[in-house]
């Protein structure tokens, strides 16, 4: 009996040694990319505009509004998509 806990205390002690080490403080949320779907989607349309694809921002935007109303970027989006005018079948780009 005795044998079998030191034993199982090694085996534990073992296992900890190897166990990947966390890292205690809270993350930057300034270093954090896509870190919600809003932003992702808000990133990828901007991407789109960048590349001159209007179609592409328009159904990105509109994607990104009707999915995650409450995101921090739905308003903007929606601001995005007044300036644009239409919708994203128009065929711009």
């Amino acid at each position: 009996m005795l044998l079998r806990a030191a034993m199982a205390l090694g085996l534990g002690t073992g296992l900890l040694a190897t166990a990947p080490m966390q890292c205690g403080h809270t993350p930057d949320a300034e270093l954090r990319e896509d870190e919600t779907p809003g932003d992702a989607l808000w990133q990828l349309a901007q991407r789109f505009q960048a590349a001159h694809d209007t179609a592409g921002e328009k159904r990105t935007l509109e994607y990104l509004v009707e999915r995650y109303p409450a995101s921090r970027w739905a308003s903007p989006a929606r601001d995005e998509l007044a300036k644009l005018g239409g919708s994203a079948t128009d065929g711009g780009g």
